[in-house]
């Protein structure tokens, strides 16, 4: 059975819907300490407060989703921490609670506003690249199959819906096969709509150097996917992948390039890039191409 697509009403009324920022980097900015393999995740069990409040200021700032921490949230990671596999699945889960909780306290304070439509909580599936914390969802070079990838994502995506997102947001996807398992497993959950988004090195190709178009092209077929497009990339790079998408498929595009930054995996670390004026400019001529 699949479920309504909990963006059309966003896009009917807005023509639009707005992600939130950055969690990391701004977190970072904030203070935490995320030199870790953890990364974000490390605050759920550290400060979950931190996260929370960020959910909330991001809504007050206009974002109709909030995504959750559990990009880097796995149940192997975790198990470096000496935690088991019920501990686990409690944190991906309490990850997103604090966005529904946030979003709970914001509605509460702003219901009645006119024309805001009450915010969605978006589960996040980081790719396995995310998990081995090196770098490899910027270059894709895991040598893994589809079923193995499939079998790794399988318990965390059902740990997450058991939180009852609204929807999954598979973030950060470098190559053609990972995306090919999370189609596949997608259209095994497809009670819960998703959107999937690659990792991409240029306006042509994902991080693994297989073609962009290729990728969006496996969604066309599966219904539980409600968008799909790009994010963590460099921001001039937004447009012509746009474009490119919006010549292989109907669905919706979704697009949040980072600030033109460079990984650096050895300091764990983004090195200086175009910064975030870049990100801002380009953000109409993204909508104009179809994000």
């Amino acid at each position: 059975m699949n479920a309504a697509n909990p963006i059309q009403p966003f896009l009917e009324e807005q023509g639009v819907v707005i992600l939130d920022g950055a969690l990391a980097t701004e977190l970072e900015d904030r203070g935490a300490d995320l030199r870790d393999e953890l990364w974000s995740a490390r605050l759920l069990l550290e400060d979950p407060a931190s996260i929370r409040q960020l959910h909330l200021d991001y809504f007050a700032a206009g974002a109709d989703v909030a995504i959750s921490a559990s990009y880097q949230a796995s149940f192997e990671g975790f198990a470096g921490r000496g935690l088991g596999r019920g501990e686990s699945a409690a944190l991906m889960q309490r990850s997103v609670q604090l966005a529904k909780a946030a979003r709970a306290e914001f509605w509460d304070r702003c219901r009645g506003q006119s024309g805001r439509l009450r915010p969605l909580v978006a589960a996040s599936i980081g790719s396995y690249g995310a998990y081995l914390a090196d770098g490899s969802e910027y270059r894709g070079d895991y040598d893994l199959s589809t079923r193995a990838l499939k079998a790794w994502h399988r318990p965390r995506l059902e740990a997450l819906l058991a939180a009852e997102p609204d929807l999954l947001a598979c973030e950060t996807i470098p190559c053609v096969r990972e995306g090919e398992a999370l189609v596949e497993l997608l259209e095994e959950y497809r009670e819960r709509p998703a959107w999937l988004s690659f990792s991409c090195r240029d306006s042509m190709r994902v991080c693994s150097g297989e073609a962009f178009s290729s990728c969006v092209e496996l969604v066309n077929g599966c219904c539980a996917v409600v968008a799909v497009g790009l994010n963590c990339c460099a921001p001039r790079h937004a447009e012509g992948l746009l474009r490119r998408a919006r010549a292989v498929t109907g669905k919706p595009l979704v697009c949040y390039p980072n600030r033109g930054e460079r990984w650096d995996s050895g300091s764990r670390r983004w090195a200086a890039g175009s910064g975030p004026s870049e990100f801002a400019g380009g953000a109409a001529s993204w909508r104009a191409a179809g994000a």
